[in-house]
């Protein structure tokens, strides 16, 4: 299948710009733009199956870093997470017209969070990321290292 690459939507670059240093936030980070990109790069008409994983691929995403500002001590109550919240609550507000009919909504959201990630990612998630490092978290235990943690 060819593409008219000058009709589809700008994409995203994943750039060393976008690495904060905590080698599971960078990966989750460019899983999103990879998704991210492959939504723009499909036809509106068929965007409502990929739309709906890049969702739960952000639940999953915002959830993990709220797990983790949780983990380490950083304020329950912050814009960080309020964010995640407005964006999640407006990406879900798009499937529900896209149901009805607005073909474009998802594309126009796309490339709405394509303008929005970067700085988001290098403010509020580069601040969770040296918090993170602060503290001795390791993301991919989700531990605090030398720390004892109860088994749930």
């Amino acid at each position: 299948m060819t593409s008219d690459a000058s009709l589809a939507p700008a994409a995203l670059d994943w750039s060393p710009a976008l690495f904060l240093g905590d080698a599971r936030m960078d990966d989750t980070h460019e899983e999103f733009v990879t998704l991210l990109n492959q939504l723009l790069a499909t036809p509106p008409d068929q965007q409502l199956p990929l739309y709906r994983e890049f969702i739960a691929h952000t639940v999953e995403h915002f959830a993990q870093e709220e797990r983790w500002m949780l983990a380490t001590g950083f304020s329950a109550d912050n814009c960080h997470a309020d964010e995640h919240a407005t964006i999640l609550e407006t990406m879900q507000a798009v499937v529900q017209h896209s149901e009805q009919g607005d073909a474009e909504l998802i594309t126009r959201m796309a490339e709405a969070l394509a303008e929005w990630f970067p700085l988001h990612a290098t403010s509020k998630d580069a601040g969770l990321a040296q918090h993170l490092k602060n503290v001795g978290f390791d993301s991919g235990t989700e531990t605090v290292v030398g720390a004892e943690v109860a088994k749930t």
